[in-house]
């Protein structure tokens, strides 16, 4: 399953839109980097949270992950049905749920790399540009920060590998998951949350029913988790979240808010 996704047409499509985020969010981060530098709290970090116009690694990630995730499993079992490779597979010594998690664990896999590689091109050319070594600190919160992504990541996969075993079409196993990742997981045109602002009166009941929203529990994490002065919960992006207190929370102290 390994093989067949990097030798794939779409794992490279895929490759070479990771590829042209790293550069858009290189990009942004160095014509904030002033900014990122002169502020309080640690320097390497917000790399990943520097840029304006929605243009910063964190934003990118939240939009692109569960493309990615949707992308690599929308016809991970149907397309193996349609071309008649399932039933010779199944007539094998094998398990019908093995089959099944093979394909989402070579996802995992394709999914993390990609991840992976747009961290480290981002770290890698942002530590040319300030100069600044990441603290072990930054190291930790960025590592929790990559699991907290594939993670998010796996749940896109795994709804659309759930589509691509419940329906034979092409289409509608990928229709399914795109659309409701455009009512609960666009981040930059939720409705849910719209909708949600709209209808709920006190901020306990909207943050309640946001976090209904997958995209609205990744951006707490990644909020806390990036941004370690950031400590207000509210219905705002990463991108415009101005920080309640200028003094940084320990790791330990974000985990204990990003934990639950």
């Amino acid at each position: 399953e390994l093989a067949d996704y990097f030798t794939s047409i779409r794992c490279l499509i895929l490759f070479l839109l990771v590829f042209a985020a790293s550069a858009v969010a290189i990009y942004a981060a160095r014509q904030g980097i002033f900014e990122a530098s002169l502020g309080p709290g640690p320097v390497f970090i917000k790399l990943f949270t520097t840029g304006e116009d929605m243009r910063s690694l964190a934003i990118l990630i939240g939009f692109l992950v569960p493309i990615i995730g949707i992308a690599l499993g929308f016809d991970a079992i149907n397309s193996e049905r349609s071309s008649g490779t399932l039933n010779r597979i199944l007539s094998q010594p094998i398990y019908r749920d093995s089959v099944i998690n093979g394909k989402f664990l070579a996802g995992m896999v394709t999914l993390s790399i990609m991840i992976g590689a747009i961290m480290l091109l981002v770290g890698g050319f942002g530590l040319r540009m300030i100069g600044v070594p990441p603290t072990a600190e930054e190291i930790i919160r960025l590592f929790i920060y990559f699991i907290s992504a594939v993670i998010y990541g796996a749940f896109w996969m795994a709804l659309a590998v759930l589509f691509s075993v419940l329906f034979r079409s092409l289409a509608v196993s990928l229709l399914c998951p795109l659309a409701i990742w455009l009512l609960l997981g666009n981040p930059f045109i939720n409705p849910y949350i719209r909708f949600v602002q709209a209808v709920a009166d006190s901020i306990g009941a909207q943050l309640m029913l946001a976090r209904i929203s997958p995209y609205f529990l990744f951006e707490e994490a990644t909020m806390v988790l990036l941004i370690p002065v950031w400590r207000g919960w509210g219905l705002l992006t990463a991108g415009t979240t101005s920080p309640m207190m200028e003094n940084p929370l320990s790791l330990d102290q974000s985990l204990l808010i990003v934990w639950p």
